[in-house]
Protein backbone atom coordinates (compact mmCIF):
# COMPACT_ATOMS: atom_id res chain seq x y z
CA UNK A 1 0.00 0.00 0.00
CA UNK A 2 2.85 2.41 0.81
CA UNK A 3 4.22 2.11 -2.74
CA UNK A 4 0.84 2.96 -4.25
CA UNK A 5 0.52 5.98 -1.98
CA UNK A 6 4.07 7.02 -2.87
CA UNK A 7 3.42 6.93 -6.62
CA UNK A 8 0.12 8.82 -6.22
CA UNK A 9 1.96 11.39 -4.10
CA UNK A 10 4.49 11.75 -6.90
CA UNK A 11 1.62 12.46 -9.30
CA UNK A 12 0.39 15.14 -6.91
CA UNK A 13 3.92 16.56 -7.02
CA UNK A 14 3.45 16.90 -10.78
CA UNK A 15 0.15 18.69 -10.16
CA UNK A 16 1.63 21.19 -7.72
CA UNK A 17 4.58 21.93 -9.99
CA UNK A 18 2.25 22.68 -12.90
CA UNK A 19 -0.03 24.76 -10.66
CA UNK A 20 2.96 26.66 -9.30
CA UNK A 21 3.94 27.62 -12.83
CA UNK A 22 0.36 28.58 -13.67
CA UNK A 23 0.11 30.75 -10.55
CA UNK A 24 2.65 33.14 -12.10
CA UNK A 25 4.43 33.82 -8.84
CA UNK A 26 1.26 33.45 -6.73
CA UNK A 27 -0.44 36.31 -8.59
CA UNK A 28 -3.34 34.12 -9.77
CA UNK A 29 -5.74 32.86 -7.10
CA UNK A 30 -6.98 29.47 -8.30
CA UNK A 31 -3.66 28.07 -9.51
CA UNK A 32 -2.19 29.21 -6.16
CA UNK A 33 -4.95 27.42 -4.25
CA UNK A 34 -4.49 24.27 -6.35
CA UNK A 35 -0.75 24.47 -5.69
CA UNK A 36 -1.26 24.65 -1.92
CA UNK A 37 -3.78 21.80 -1.78
CA UNK A 38 -1.85 19.44 -4.05
CA UNK A 39 1.41 20.18 -2.24
CA UNK A 40 -0.12 19.29 1.13
CA UNK A 41 -1.63 16.08 -0.29
CA UNK A 42 1.69 15.18 -1.93
CA UNK A 43 3.71 15.76 1.24
CA UNK A 44 1.18 13.90 3.39
CA UNK A 45 1.36 10.89 1.08
CA UNK A 46 5.15 11.00 1.10
CA UNK A 47 5.15 11.15 4.90
CA UNK A 48 2.78 8.18 5.07
CA UNK A 49 4.84 6.11 2.63
CA UNK A 50 8.11 6.85 4.44
CA UNK A 51 6.76 5.12 7.53
CA UNK A 52 7.55 1.79 5.84
CA UNK A 53 9.75 2.62 2.82
CA UNK A 54 13.40 3.59 3.40
CA UNK A 55 13.76 7.37 3.14
CA UNK A 56 16.43 7.36 0.43
CA UNK A 57 14.47 5.08 -1.85
CA UNK A 58 11.10 6.63 -1.09
CA UNK A 59 12.23 10.19 -1.65
CA UNK A 60 14.03 9.26 -4.88
CA UNK A 61 10.93 7.52 -6.23
CA UNK A 62 8.68 10.44 -5.21
CA UNK A 63 10.95 12.98 -6.91
CA UNK A 64 11.35 10.82 -10.02
CA UNK A 65 7.60 10.34 -10.47
CA UNK A 66 6.99 14.05 -9.95
CA UNK A 67 9.84 15.23 -12.14
CA UNK A 68 9.08 12.78 -14.94
CA UNK A 69 5.38 13.59 -14.82
CA UNK A 70 6.08 17.31 -14.87
CA UNK A 71 8.48 16.96 -17.79
CA UNK A 72 5.96 14.87 -19.75
CA UNK A 73 3.12 17.33 -19.12
CA UNK A 74 5.42 20.14 -20.20
CA UNK A 75 6.45 18.35 -23.38
CA UNK A 76 3.03 17.12 -24.48
CA UNK A 77 0.61 19.74 -23.14
CA UNK A 78 2.51 22.95 -22.46
CA UNK A 79 4.51 23.28 -25.66
CA UNK A 80 7.95 22.70 -24.13
CA UNK A 81 8.90 20.45 -27.03
CA UNK A 82 9.64 16.75 -27.25
CA UNK A 83 12.99 15.38 -28.33
CA UNK A 84 14.63 11.98 -28.33
CA UNK A 85 17.43 13.10 -25.95
CA UNK A 86 14.82 14.36 -23.46
CA UNK A 87 12.94 11.06 -23.71
CA UNK A 88 16.15 9.09 -23.17
CA UNK A 89 16.98 11.13 -20.07
CA UNK A 90 13.53 10.47 -18.65
CA UNK A 91 14.00 6.77 -19.34
CA UNK A 92 17.27 6.90 -17.41
CA UNK A 93 15.48 8.48 -14.44
CA UNK A 94 12.79 5.80 -14.57
CA UNK A 95 15.40 3.04 -14.88
CA UNK A 96 17.19 4.40 -11.83
CA UNK A 97 13.97 4.38 -9.82
CA UNK A 98 13.23 0.80 -10.87
CA UNK A 99 16.75 -0.12 -9.83
CA UNK A 100 16.24 1.46 -6.40
CA UNK A 101 12.95 -0.40 -5.96
CA UNK A 102 14.48 -3.74 -6.96
CA UNK A 103 17.54 -3.29 -4.74
CA UNK A 104 15.69 -2.07 -1.63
Amino acid sequence: MAWVVLVISGLFETAWAIALSASQGFTRLWPSVIFAVTMVVSMAGLAYALRTIPVGTGYAVWVAVGASGTALVGMFFLGEGFSVPKALCLLLVIAGVIGLKVLS
